[in-house]
């Protein structure tokens, strides 16, 4: 068993550390690829990100609230997979209304991947307050967050899969990969709620529908979001390809 130093004020330093990180990687990615920011740019309009921060805002306070809910001592509370869920959906009501019909959200890869890679630590240590933890575990890492329990250190599980999916996304990019290019944001949606599905039966989490808990329903679908999109927007670049031949 590994134990963990814990505090509950380093939940609001890993969140500040991670926005710091996701701007940075957002600077980066501009850098290095300025068609993607210039792409939203040409689509967008002040409107689009006034919608996607309320959507993320109050899709993340209600998913972490509501989760809360269900258990013994109600907390209100905020979720990474809310934020995604809540930006997605204010943001393509926003689009449709606007008559917006391309992806608009590969300047948000991996600025999203490096945030949640950082703010997972946070979660970590800030320990059991936090309400991020996993379930006992006899494994030989697992982590003592201050009541002598071992448990599965869920928190880094998340990090290092999205660390894996930010390599594996770069790599494609830095190659011209056109899965990563054109639906690269829907790659990422898929991955992050994939492995949050799996790690959610690690976590002491509610039920809502026999072993399942809100988060599971709540990947879920993201997990068909992501691929509907993808598939749309593969169909769409087929047919402009055969009208332009």
């Amino acid at each position: 068993m590994i134990a963990v130093p814990t505090a509950p004020w380093l939940h609001y330093a890993g969140d500040a550390a991670a926005w710091i990180a996701a701007a940075l990687a957002a600077n980066w990615q501009h850098r290095r690829w300025p068609e993607s920011s210039q792409g939203l740019a040409r689509q967008t309009a002040p409107g689009y990100f006034l919608s996607l921060g309320l959507g993320a805002v109050l899709g993340a306070w209600l998913a972490g609230s509501l989760n809360s809910l269900r258990s013994v001592l109600f907390s209100p509370s905020h979720s990474i997979a809310g934020a995604l869920a809540g930006g997605i959906i204010a943001v393509e009501l926003w689009k449709w209304r606007h008559g917006v019909r391309q992806s608009t959200g590969t300047a948000f890869v991996l600025p999203i991947c490096v945030g949640i890679v950082v703010g997972r630590l946070g979660c970590l240590f800030a320990g059991l307050p936090d309400f991020t933890y996993g379930v006992p575990t006899a494994l030989p890492w697992g982590v003592d967050l201050g009541d002598g329990v071992p448990r599965h250190p869920v928190q880094l599980y998340e990090s290092g899969a999205m660390a894996l999916f930010a390599v594996v996304y770069l790599r494609a990019r830095l190659t011209g990969a056109r899965w990563a290019v054109d639906n690269g944001f829907h790659a990422m949606v898929i991955a992050y709620a994939a492995q949050r599905f799996a790690w959610e039966f690690l976590k002491p989490y509610p039920k809502v529908a026999g072993p399942l808990n809100l988060f599971h329903l709540l990947c879920g679908g993201l997990i068909l979001y992501g691929v509907l999109w993808w598939r749309r927007g593969t169909a769409r670049t087929v047919r402009a390809q055969a009208g332009a031949a």
